[in-house]
């Protein structure tokens, strides 16, 4: 079947504050599907979130860029973001808002659901599962694995963290912490790490000077990409 990519923006509310996400699906097909939620930077209209959505409705999901900033924030998404990692209740809410635009679509079958976040938006796909929201899985590319509050009951989602070995925003450190995190939640999670691979490797954007701790890496990409589409074929469909 030949693909037709439809893409909207929609907007949804958190309390009294409103929001616009993007949507996107093929809709050459009527039938439902899985939903995934896509973080990655405070606001939802970023290009690179809005073209990671359009690979997920090419898979075969309807995928829903989620808005953490607000429509009518005088806020910059970079502002945002600190506030938002010290205060993950606040973050999570947001996140949860999201997610119920996404649940509520009516091509979207509301039990398999799944959230893909990248760095900052890695923070929010793993609090959400954090809190207890009802996910079946949950992705991180270079995403900030620190908690507020770590997990202590057993995760209901799958999670998988897709992470640069030399990636300065997650040394070492955190990244063992979260391991034994997952470890005392029960939770079922794996963790593939790229050798050489710094934070953002996955956006071109990112450049290639290395001195910034932050360059994109094509083979990492790619990889980490074939990576969580086996991961959610496998837990979604």
């Amino acid at each position: 079947m030949v693909q037709s990519l439809h893409a909207e923006n929609i907007e949804y509310k958190d309390g009294e504050l409103l929001y616009e996400g993007t949507l996107v699906y093929d809709a050459s097909s009527p039938r439902r599907r899985p939903g995934v939620l896509v973080a990655n930077s405070a606001r939802s209209l970023d290009p690179y979130a809005r073209r990671r959505a359009a690979q997920l409705a090419r898979a075969g999901y309807v995928a829903f860029a989620l808005d953490m900033c607000g429509k009518d924030s005088s806020e910059t998404p970079d502002a945002v973001e600190e506030r938002l990692l010290g205060d993950r209740a606040l973050l999570r809410r947001r996140a949860e808002a999201g997610l119920k635009a996404l649940r509520c679509h009516r091509l979207v079958e509301s039990r398999r659901l799944a959230v893909v976040g990248y760095s900052f938006g890695g923070a929010v796909a793993l609090e959400l599962t954090r809190g207890g929201a009802d996910l079946r899985a949950v992705v991180t590319f270079h995403g900030i694995l620190s908690p507020g509050t770590p997990a202590t009951a057993p995760l209901a989602a799958k999670v998988l963290v897709l992470h640069g070995a030399d990636d300065p925003r997650v040394p070492p450190q955190q990244a063992a912490a979260f391991q034994e995190e997952m470890r005392r939640a029960g939770a079922e999670w794996e963790m593939v790490v790229y050798g050489g691979a710094l934070h953002g490797f996955t956006n071109p954007d990112s450049g290639s000077d290395r001195s910034k701790g932050e360059a994109y890496d094509e083979r990492a990409d790619r990889r980490s990409w074939s990576a969580m589409s086996s991961f959610l074929d496998d837990v979604l469909k």
